[in-house]
């Protein structure tokens, strides 16, 4: 549980002007998490499964009217 977050946004903003990542290490990071979530087994088969009732969730939450 987060107690101060005002202390740990100033934190990451130091944290992140302090240790500037290069292009490809950041790049190793995502390698090691999409690893990391394939080997839990929390990809789906298909990315697309489902898009539709996404998309309408979406409409709703952002109040988009259909055919706008």
């Amino acid at each position: 549980m987060i107690r101060n977050a005002d202390l740990l946004e100033e934190f990451e903003r130091r944290y992140l002007q302090e240790n500037k990542l290069t292009l490809e290490e950041k790049f190793k990071i995502y390698e090691w998490m999409y690893e990391e979530v394939k080997a839990l087994g929390r990809l789906p088969e298909d990315p697309l499964e489902g898009i539709d009732v996404k998309i309408r969730m979406a409409r709703i939450l952002n109040g988009i009217q259909r055919g706008s």
